[in-house]
């Protein structure tokens, strides 16, 4: 435990520093593959639907994982939980090292997804223990911003080893970064309830929060997964991440595969594949502190939330606009926005759980969605991997129907979130929160 002493003041600003941070190395570790694979492709001879099947090993593993190591979340805890999954991750990343050929990576990215897969549900389940409402969406915003800042930076560490020293060296050195977060982690990270650097004010704000929110729920069993599948909220949270990630996971693993088929060089074309991650990152604040500020100012949970689904849906529908352009700038441009909206739809989809679940089925939630997310992802990289190669001869419109895809779905799912996620009979049970 912390050392006992003086109270930390905001000390669950400085919890949501180690979730930010862990989101970061899972993306940097991740990233590594879709950075040196215009490399490795040429080095092995794949072409892109040998890329996609490696691709889809990792989100195999990353669907299942979220569903069941979500709702081992719930059972163990946070702090058990996420170290668990940090230790996993960095030991794959560092043997990644070892791979030999398409199988051999095939393998290391399916185990890397497993250990990858238990993040998001549990850096749900630590702000659901330690945020209160008007704030949860902040600082969910915090931890998934993670992704797109480690995505940023993640070409900058990775090229730069890999120039230097060769792919080895690439996926070998960032696994390491695991480990030294492990250290932060372990000695800051408890429940408010026995933390003892917290101040009495902030305990019983964060309680006095639980204790509102559950009391429909207090005396009741924890809901199964099939209690929870019946739920119309569950669906919509679900559509809510299975219409976006697969479109953001297409930017970050395929992209620089992309911008080549548009006949762009890689080292030129640097500056396009961190600017979408950084629109992504201000995304996140911008839709966690506008959502809270409208709660503040009097609307309701729902309408904050909805507000920036709308958002996020309309806004993805400006990757279409690339496939009318090669323009650097231009397509940088486009994706920033897409990925800016799409930060505000992924935030109220990972807010979502805590805001309308309590805190023992936060996690099994996060993890059904994520799951929803992965299948969309694995059908997406299947028929991204196709496509690209049988549209090879249009040269640099090889990908527009992907991408005109990938701008629509988005918007279809808004529409659905909307009418899924709403107060309903479950409502007046108990069964979930009201929004």
């Amino acid at each position: 435990m912390v050392t006992a002493g003086k109270p930390i003041a905001s000390l669950r600003w400085w919890i949501g520093s180690p979730l930010f941070a862990s989101t970061v190395i899972n993306y940097i570790d991740r990233q590594t593959l879709s950075l040196v694979a215009p490399y490795l492709k040429l080095e092995y001879h794949w072409s892109n639907s040998d890329y996609a099947n490696i691709a889809i090993a990792f989100r195999v593993a990353y669907s299942i994982g979220q569903t069941v190591f979500g709702r081992l979340m719930d059972r163990i805890g946070t702090r058990r939980g996420l170290t668990l999954t940090v230790i996993w991750y960095s030991l794959v990343s560092m043997l990644t090292s070892l791979a030999s050929g398409f199988y051999s990576f095939a393998t290391f990215r399916f185990l890397l997804g497993a250990g990858e897969s238990a993040n998001w549900p549990a850096a749900t389940k630590g702000v659901s223990e330690w945020f209160p409402k008007p704030e949860r969406a902040l600082a969910t915003a915090l931890f998934d911003s993670g992704s797109s800042i480690g995505g940023a930076i993640a070409p900058f560490i990775v090229l730069w080893i890999y120039f230097r020293w060769g792919w080895r060296p690439a996926f070998m050195l960032p696994g390491i970064l695991g480990f030294l977060w492990l250290i932060v982690w372990r000695w800051l990270y408890y429940p408010p309830e026995g933390h003892s650097r917290i101040g009495q004010a902030e305990l019983q704000m964060i309680v006095a929060d639980k204790q509102e929110s559950d009391a429909p729920q207090q005396g009741k069993a924890r809901l199964r997964w099939s209690d929870l599948l019946n739920l119309p909220q569950t669906w919509g949270i679900i559509i809510a991440k299975a219409s976006t990630d697969p479109v953001f996971f297409f930017i970050t693993e395929w992209f620089p595969i992309y911008l080549v088929a548009k006949g762009i060089e890689l080292k030129s074309g640097l500056i396009a594949i961190w600017i979408p991650f950084i629109a992504a990152d201000l995304g996140s604040f911008f839709a966690g502190g506008i959502s809270g500020y409208l709660i503040k100012r009097g609307w309701s949970l729902g309408s904050a939330r909805k507000a920036l689904i709308v958002f996020g849906g309309t806004g993805m529908t400006m990757l279409i606009p690339t496939i009318f352009t090669t323009n650097l700038y231009l397509i940088a441009l486009l994706f920033a926005v897409a990925t800016f909206t799409y930060a505000g739809f992924t935030t109220m989809a990972n807010v979502l759980p805590s805001d309308l679940y309590n805190s023992e089925s936060v996690a099994s939630v996060s993890g059904l969605s994520g799951t929803g997310a992965g299948i969309g992802t694995i059908v997406a990289f299947k028929l991204i991997g196709y496509f690209s190669d049988a549209r090879q001869a249009a040269s640099t419109h090889s990908f527009d129907p992907i991408v005109i895809i990938a701008g629509l779905v988005p918007f279809i799912g808004m529409i659905l979130v909307l009418l899924l996620v709403r107060n309903t009979q479950a409502t007046d049970q108990g069964l979930v929160r009201r929004i």
